[in-house]
């Protein structure tokens, strides 16, 4: 396609929007369709949330008013995404207006995914290796889906979902141009021109926000470009452009996963650790969280392009790849995020391997106390443990008896007393300077209980 033609394309997207933005925007406010604030919503008032509609009209009308010369070409290549962009696009709106279920949305977006195959829009080649349609269907369906929902997850900020999605589309219109892929360049630029019009009004402070019809088209289309894009290239390293293109949103649902995966809460609960949060708990405000991710945004946009822009980089790949990793690791190291601070003292600073010793060594206590048979054995198999393990002081006291073992002249630090029903009490000091390994206080407390307190009858203490 004339390169004329396809600025054009560019500046009547951008146009279309800007114009249509404010319209859609008072009409919705005038019938008081707006997004309200909330607890974990950063607005004060309430907005407009139909960001979509002006998008998807710019979109949508630039790429039907596209001159075809050829039959077929890049323009008419281009226009087999809309049918699927509508059904994404009407997915979002209807849960804009009527809250659908997650599930219902789920149907909606593997249903538009697809319609995307069913258009040619799909993943049939991994670095120049062929891939089978019943491995590259259920391939496609997937990374549409993540794409889609990265970017409507990182939809909380003012402009941030629609500016991560402008710098991720330039990025692909950048790669396609020095990669001569005609049909992704013409599909990507009109949706850059759109994007750029409709942050005039959703750059902080926002006056209509996106809504899910405008993050799940965004993220949508930028998972078609991806597509598109690793079916025409033959290496491992210019596969990877969608993930540098991407940077931002996607590595903030595989950090969003890993930390709730640490936590142990479900992957899918919301909650106000997004990257976008971090910042703001640092004491940025919304613009300038905004604009820190711009930054973040247009560096991995430049390293998509440099990695995708073969005749210059040559055998340099691996060095792009390593400064892309190097600069994710800073980012991520600046939000400062407990979890991976826990995990990391855990896995590289000793306190796993010791938490996993000390774990082994209660049971080996427990298998001591389940085999021994009187009282002497038992308080034989605590002492020798507690002076293995650094406690300072055991003491254990039934209707009979009171057993007193010291062991250091420390002063204790931490105290336990387990009640063991009628076998009387069990009381365990420590101190963190003597103890060899960190120790389960609730874990000991249940073993001992298990073991001696189930085991050997008595009088109760106290009675």
């Amino acid at each position: 396609m004339n390169p004329v033609d396809l600025w054009i394309a560019l500046a009547r997207s951008f146009l279309i929007a800007l114009l249509v933005t404010p319209i859609v925007r008072d009409v919705f406010r005038a019938y008081n369709v707006v997004d309200r604030p909330g607890k974990r919503k950063v607005h004060a008032y309430p907005i407009p949330r139909v960001g979509g509609i002006p998008i998807f009209a710019a979109y949508a009308a630039t790429l039907l008013m596209l001159p075809f010369p050829e039959r077929p070409g890049p323009a008419v290549g281009a226009l087999f995404i809309l049918p699927a962009a509508t059904a994404i696009f009407l997915t979002g709106l209807v849960d804009d207006f009527f809250n659908l279920s997650p599930r219902v949305k789920l149907v909606g977006q593997i249903a538009a995914s697809g319609l995307a195959w069913a258009y040619g829009i799909r993943l049939e080649s991994l670095a120049g290796v062929a891939i089978p349609d019943w491995i590259g269907l259920p391939l496609s369906v997937m990374w549409l889906l993540f794409t889609t929902n990265a970017l409507n997850l990182i939809d909380g900020l003012d402009g941030l979902c629609g500016g991560m999605g402008f710098f991720a589309t330039m990025s692909f219109y950048a790669a396609a141009e020095v990669e001569d892929i005609p049909m992704l360049a013409v599909a990507a630029l009109p949706l850059g021109g759109a994007l750029l019009g409709f942050l005039f009004y959703n750059f902080n402070p926002a006056t209509v926000f996106l809504g899910d019809s405008g993050a799940l088209l965004i993220g949508f289309l930028l998972g078609c470009y991806s597509l598109v894009w690793v079916s025409h290239e033959t290496t491992v390293a210019s596969s990877l452009v969608p993930f540098l293109a991407m940077a931002v949103p996607l590595l903030d649902v595989l950090l969003s996963i890993a930390r709730r995966s640490i936590k142990g809460q479900p992957i899918f609960q919301a909650d106000r650790g997004h990257t976008h949060h971090r910042l703001l708990n640092r004491g940025l405000s919304v613009r300038q969280s905004a604009l820190v991710l711009y930054g973040f945004a247009f560096i991995g946009s430049c390293f998509a392009v440099l990695l995708g822009y073969r005749p210059i980089l040559g055998g340099y790949h691996l060095a792009v790849v390593t400064g892309f990793c190097l600069a994710c690791w800073i980012g991520i190291k600046q939000l400062r995020y407990a979890e991976f601070e826990v995990a990391g003292t855990l896995l590289f600073k000793g306190v796993f391997r010791r938490t996993v010793a000390s774990n082994l060594r209660l049971r080996e206590m427990g298998t001591a106390l389940e085999q021994a048979r009187d009282d002497a054995d038992w308080w034989d198999v605590l002492t020798r443990f507690g002076r293995e393990e650094g406690w300072t002081r055991v003491i254990w006291t039934d209707a009979d008896t009171v057993r007193d073992e010291e062991f250091s002249g420390a002063e204790p630090e931490w105290s336990l007393t387990v009640r063991l029903d009628d076998a009387g009490l069990v009381q365990i000091d420590g101190s963190s300077k003597q103890d060899r390994n960190p120790v389960d206080l609730s874990a000991l407390a249940a073993t001992l209980r298990r073991t001696i307190g189930e085991k050997r009858p008595g009088v109760a203490v106290g009675k």
